[in-house]
C-alpha cells in the first residue's frame, strides 16, 4: 500500500507549490515509508509515497507511459493481475516489471475509464494526461481505500488522507454546520461524501471523477443491482465457499511477510485456515495476531451484543492450525494515552478506543517485521453477522440500527448547539434507504432487508474500513479485506434471507459452507465483535481526563458538551442500557470520543464557521 496526493492548477504555474509537496508527502510517510517520489509539471502536481509488497525495482512511482503523457500514482493492490497481464500482452503491450502498478497503467492506456470497471482489488489512483491537460480520480468499489478531495479557485487538491488535502494553503481547517452536526450525531460514521471540513469532500466508493480546464465531473462505474437469486440452496453453499476461498486466495500474493489477525470468530478463522494452507504449501508457518486488554479476564462483562471472550476460541484455531501465535495486550493507561494519536491517524474523532487499541495493536505487528495481514472485515455486513439484523423490534426501526438514540446524543449537548438534528440524521438515512435497489416481487422483509444491507455497506462497514485503513497504515501496515471482494458483495446481496441466515444464526451460510473445515465449536460460536477492555481503570482514566477537559475554559469540546449532562453520565455510567454507537461504544467510550473531539480541534486548529 502507499499514500497520494497531489494539485491541479490550471492558472499558476505548480512549480511554486514545492513546499505543499514536501508537506503532503510528510502527511503521507507513514503510509508509505520505504521509498517517495513526485512528478512536476505547469499543471499538476502528483507525490508519492511507497510501502514495497510486490516488485521493489519495478513498481516505482509515480509510474510513466512508454511515451511520457500519462502519468499514474497508486494506492493499493489488484488481485487480478495475472489475468489483466495476459490479456495486456496478448494486445501487444510490453512490462518491464511485474507490479500491479504497471498493469494498471497499461490497463487505462488499453482501454481508458473502461479499465476501473475490470479491476479487483482495493485501490485509489490519480492519472494526469498531460497533453489533455486531465486529471482522473478513482476509487475501488467499496471504498477500501481512502481518497479525499477539495476544489480550489482554479484546480484542486487531493490525498489519501485529509491532512493531505489540508496542506494546500487555499484549504482551511473549517467545519460548517452539516459538519458539526455529522461530527456530534452520526459520528463516528460521516456521511459517504463528506471529510467533514467544510471544503474537503471524499470520493465515492465505484467511482471516478474527470478534471479539465473547462469541467469537472464525477461518474459512477459500479453500483449494486437487484435481481433474482439464481441458485439452489446447496449451490449458493458451494459457491459462497468458492468465492471466499478464491477471494482469500488471490489476496496471498506478496513479496514480503505475510500473517492473518485471529479473534477466534468465524471470518478470522476462515481466513488463518486459508492462508495456514497456502504457507504450509510453501513449506511455511503462519504467524497469527490477536489483541487483549489486562485483566480482560478478570473484569470481562457479557452482554447481548458481546457474549463472551475470545482467548479460547484463539487458543483453539492456532493449536488446530498450528499457526506461530503472538498475542498483544494493552494496559488502560497506554490505551487512553493512545486516543490522541489515533484522532490523528484518521484525521478525525474515531472509535474511541476501538480505534486506540487498533493503532497499537498494528504497530506490535508490523514491529515483528510483518508488512501484510488479512483481516476478516465485512462478512458481519454482506451476511447478516449483527444483532440488527435478527431483533426484530430493531430490524424495522426507522433509524440507523447502530446509533438509535439521537435523543441520547443531544442531550449531552450544550443546549442549543445544534438545530435540525433530528431532521439531518434521518434525512441521511432516508436518502441511503432510497438507494437500495429492489425488485417489485420483494416482500416487506425482503425489501428491508436490501436497505439494511445498503446502511451498513455506506455506512458501518465504511467507518470500519476507514479505521482499519488508518490505524494500519500509521504504521506501514498493510491490511488486506478478502470479504471486501465485489464479486462476494453483489452475490450477497441478492441471496435470500433464509439462506443467508441459514438454520436461523447469523452468516449461516457462510458456517454451512466451511462446517467440514473449522472445529465444530467455532463454527457454531456465537457473533462476538472486536474485543474491548472492561478494566475500571480505563474508565476512570478517560473520566478523569474529560474533567480536565471541563476545567479548561479554552477547550472546545467544553464548549460544544453539557457538563452537568456528562457528569450525571459518570455518576451513574450504567444508566446507558444500549451502545451509543455500533456493539462496544459505550460510557467510556463517550469520554473517549469526547477526548478525541477535543483533541481533534486543537491539533487542526478547527474553526467553525
Amino acid at each position: 500500500m502507499c499514500g497520494i496526493g497531489g494539485l491541479i492548477d490550471y492558472a499558476n504555474d505548480t512549480h511554486q507549490y514545492q513546499p505543499v509537496a514536501a508537506a503532503m508527502r510528510r502527511t503521507l510517510a507513514p503510509r508509505g515509508p520505504d521509498a517517495e517520489g513526485e512528478f512536476c509539471s505547469a499543471d499538476a502536481l502528483l507525490v508519492h509515497r511507497r510501502l514495497i509488497v510486490i516488485d521493489p525495482a519495478g513498481g516505482t512511482q509515480p509510474m510513466h507511459s512508454p511515451d511520457g503523457n500519462t502519468i499514474l500514482i497508486y494506492n493499493g493492490e489488484l488481485y487480478n493481475t495475472p489475468e489483466l497481464r495476459q490479456t495486456l500482452t496478448a494486445h501487444g503491450h510490453v512490462f518491464r516489471g511485474h507490479s500491479d502498478t504497471e498493469v494498471l497503467l497499461h490497463a487505462f492506456l488499453e482501454w481508458g475509464t473502461d479499465a476501473f470497471s475490470r479491476l479487483n482489488g482495493i485501490f485509489a489512483f490519480a492519472i494526469w494526461q498531460q497533453a489533455e491537460r486531465r486529471l482522473i480520480l478513482c476509487r475501488d468499489r467499496l471504498g477500501v481505500k481512502p481518497l479525499f478531495y477539495a476544489h480550489t479557485a482554479d484546480g484542486l487538491a487531493f490525498g489519501s488522507t485529509i491532512d493531505t488535502v489540508l496542506c494546500h494553503p487555499a484549504v482551511q481547517p473549517e467545519v460548517d454546520e452539516d459538519g458539526l452536526r455529522a461530527l456530534l450525531l452520526l459520528g463516528p460514521a460521516r456521511p459517504p461524501a463528506y471529510g467533514i471540513f467544510r471544503q474537503i469532500r471524499s470520493l465515492l466508493p465505484g467511482h471516478y471523477a474527470v478534471l479539465t480546464p473547462e469541467a469537472y465531473a464525477d461518474h459512477i462505474y459500479w453500483q449494486l443491482e437487484a435481481h433474482e437469486h439464481p441458485d439452489d440452496l446447496e449451490t449458493t453453499i458451494a459457491h459462497t465457499h468458492e468465492l471466499i476461498c478464491d477471494a482469500a486466495a488471490r489476496q496471498l500474493v506478496s513479496d514480503v511477510p505475510l500473517a492473518c489477525f485471529l479473534s477466534g470468530g468465524l471470518d478470522s478463522s476462515i481466513l488463518s485456515m486459508l492462508t495456514a494452507q497456502h504457507c504450509a504449501a510453501r513449506g511455511e508457518s503462519l504467524h497469527t495476531w490477536s489483541v487483549d486488554y489486562q485483566d480482560n479476564d478478570k473484569y470481562f462483562t457479557k452482554s447481548n451484543f458481546q457474549p463472551n471472550s475470545d482467548n479460547q476460541y484463539i487458543q483453539l484455531m492456532a493449536d488446530t492450525l498450528h499457526t506461530i501465535h503472538h498475542n498483544v495486550v494493552i494496559e488502560p493507561a497506554s490505551l487512553c494515552a493512545a486516543l490522541l494519536p489515533a484522532a490523528e491517524a484518521r484525521g478525525l474523532p474515531g472509535m474511541a478506543d476501538v480505534d486506540s487499541s487498533l493503532l497499537l495493536f498494528c504497530a506490535a505487528v508490523k514491529q515483528s517485521g510483518t508488512t501484510v495481514c488479512l483481516s476478516g472485515e465485512c462478512a458481519d455486513e454482506l451476511f447478516g453477522g449483527y444483532p440488527w439484523y435478527h431483533r426484530e423490534e430493531i430490524l424495522f426501526e426507522d433509524t440507523f440500527p447502530w446509533s438509535r438514540s439521537i435523543g441520547l446524543r443531544l442531550g449531552l449537548l450544550s443546549p442549543g448547539l445544534i438545530q435540525n438534528g433530528e431532521e439531518f440524521v434521518r434525512e441521511h438515512y432516508l436518502s441511503t434507504c432510497r438507494r437500495a435497489p429492489k425488485l417489485s416481487t420483494d416482500s416487506r422483509r425482503d425489501a428491508r432487508m436490501r436497505e439494511m444491507f445498503v446502511l451498513n455497506l455506506d455506512w458501518f462497514m465504511a467507518t470500519l474500513l476507514d479505521r482499519k485503513d488508518r490505524m494500519s497504515m500509521y504504521s506501514g501496515l498493510e491490511v488486506r479485506v478478502p470479504f471486501c471482494d465485489h464479486r462476494i458483495v453483489e452475490y450477497a446481496y441478492n441471496m435470500p434471507w433464509a439462506f443467508k441466515a441459514l438454520d436461523g444464526r447469523e452468516k449461516g451460510i457462510v458456517r454451512k459452507a466451511f462446517e467440514h473445515e473449522l472445529p465444530e465449536e467455532i463454527v457454531r460460536r456465537k457473533k462476538s465483535p472486536y474485543p474491548k477492555t472492561f478494566h475500571p481503570v480505563y474508565t476512570q482514566l478517560c473520566a478523569d481526563y474529560v474533567r480536565r477537559i471541563f476545567a479548561d475554559s479554552d477547550s472546545p469540546a467544553a464548549q460544544l458538551f453539557s457538563r452537568t449532562a456528562v457528569e450525571s453520565l459518570m455518576a451513574q455510567p450504567e444508566s446507558l442500557t444500549e451502545p451509543w454507537y455500533g456493539q462496544l461504544m459505550r460510557t467510556p467510550q463517550i469520554f473517549a470520543y469526547i477526548i478525541q473531539l477535543d483533541h481533534w480541534f486543537r491539533h487542526y486548529k478547527v474553526q467553525l464557521v
